[in-house]
């Protein structure tokens, strides 16, 4: 039997480092990850999907994207014919936002953002995953969130806000925690609950995630 190709894609800024701890049966899967690439200016979420979607080599590929990563590789499903779409503490479309993200879209807040301060790691981490422990976590944060150019946190941060989706791909699997602090559960519907799960549970909640994507993939839903 041939084993089903499962493309990782990580959240804004971070690194496939995030998944160091994703273990699938070797028997079954080949694990391949996808890193984020530099910007043009002003790039089409569309286009820089396109560009991404290049370095993956194989037919219908399983996508699985956190976060930001998510909104993109729900983006190149539109490019390439994939298996499966799963998406991690992220959303299908732009109306799962939480009222201060679509606040930011409508006053155009983004625009002065100050993603200089966002290289830091502390306000990068506060922006991707909350303030859930933060201090302690910090670490961590550098660890993973390698990708600060100010360039490319211009361009995410306004890429996520400005997401137009308003239809929901009901056959993307969104698994989402419960106490995620950057989009909260109330503004979601039709997920896969992970109690406990905040923003980061692709790093915290790893055991979970080992012991349920392999029949997610392979087209058990519940």
């Amino acid at each position: 039997m041939d084993k089903i190709p499962v493309y990782f894609m990580p959240g804004l800024a971070a690194s496939s480092r995030i998944f160091e701890n994703i273990k699938l049966p070797e028997d079954r899967f080949e694990m391949y990850y996808l890193e984020w690439i530099m910007p043009e200016p002003h790039e089409p979420l569309t286009d820089y999907a396109k560009r991404v979607a290049a370095n993956i080599k194989h037919e219908n590929p399983v996508l699985v994207g956190v976060s930001f990563g998510g909104i993109l590789v729900q983006e190149i499903s539109r490019i390439i014919n994939v298996r499966k779409v799963i998406i991690v503490s992220s959303v299908r479309s732009s109306l799962q936002f939480p009222r201060r993200m679509r606040f930011a879209k409508m006053t155009r807040a983004y625009r002065v953002f100050p993603t200089t301060l966002m290289q830091k790691v502390d306000w990068l981490a506060k922006a991707s995953f909350g303030n859930n422990m933060i201090t302690r976590k910090l670490n961590l944060y550098e660890k993973y969130m390698s990708f600060r150019d100010k360039k490319y946190l211009d361009w995410a941060f306004e890429t996520v806000i400005t997401w137009s989706r308003t239809e929901i791909d009901e056959k993307v699997v969104h698994i989402h925690g419960t106490a995620d602090e950057v989009f909260p559960a109330r503004y979601i519907h039709n997920f896969i609950p992970v109690k406990g799960g905040t923003h980061i549970m692709i790093v915290n909640k790893y055991k979970w995630l080992n012991e349920n994507l392999p029949r997610l993939i392979e087209g058990e839903k519940e």
